[in-house]
C-alpha cells in the first residue's frame, strides 16, 4: 500500500500515466489552456503528515504530478484531507466540492475546468493506483 499524496504515491501516479497521451483542449477551452499546457497546484490540509502540496501539470498531451509547489501554477485549489480522499476515491466530484464551498480556488478558473476534464479522462488509468492507495 502507498500512502495517498506521499512522494511515493506521486511517483506511482506518474508511472501509471507514463504511456497515456491526452487529447488537446477543445475549441471552447479558455485561453490559459488553449495551447494544451497548464498546471494546477493543490494544497491539502489536515492529513496524517500535515499539509501536503502537489502540482498537476499538462504539457504536450502528457500529465505529471510533482510533490511540492512548482510556483508556476495558473490556479491553486485548497481543500481538506477528507475531501481530497473523497475526490480521489470517486465519492465526491470536484464540481460538488466546489459548489458546496469545500474547495477554495485562487487563479484562473478555465485552468481548473480543464484540469477536471483531464482528471476525469485519466480516471480509468488510475484505478490500479487507487486499489494500492492507503488513505
Amino acid at each position: 500500500m502507498i500512502r495517498f499524496l506521499s512522494p511515493e504515491w506521486v511517483e506511482a501516479f506518474n508511472e501509471a500515466l507514463v504511456d497515456v497521451v491526452i487529447a488537446p483542449p477543445g475549441p471552447d477551452a479558455g485561453l490559459a489552456v488553449a495551447d494544451g499546457r497548464f498546471s494546477m497546484a493543490q494544497v491539502v490540509s489536515g492529513g496524517p503528515g500535515g499539509e501536503v502540496r502537489t502540482t498537476f501539470q499538462v504539457h504536450e498531451g502528457r500529465v505529471t504530478m510533482t510533490a511540492g509547489d512548482s510556483g508556476d501554477a495558473s490556479v491553486t485549489i485548497a481543500l481538506t484531507w477528507a475531501d481530497a480522499v473523497a475526490m480521489s476515491a470517486g465519492d465526491l466530484s470536484p464540481a460538488e466540492a466546489i459548489a458546496a464551498g469545500r474547495v477554495r480556488v485562487r487563479g484562473d478558473l478555465s485552468v481548473l475546468a480543464e484540469a477536471q476534464t483531464v482528471l476525469g479522462a485519466l480516471s480509468p488509468h488510475l484505478q490500479k493506483l487507487r486499489d494500492r492507495t492507503e488513505y
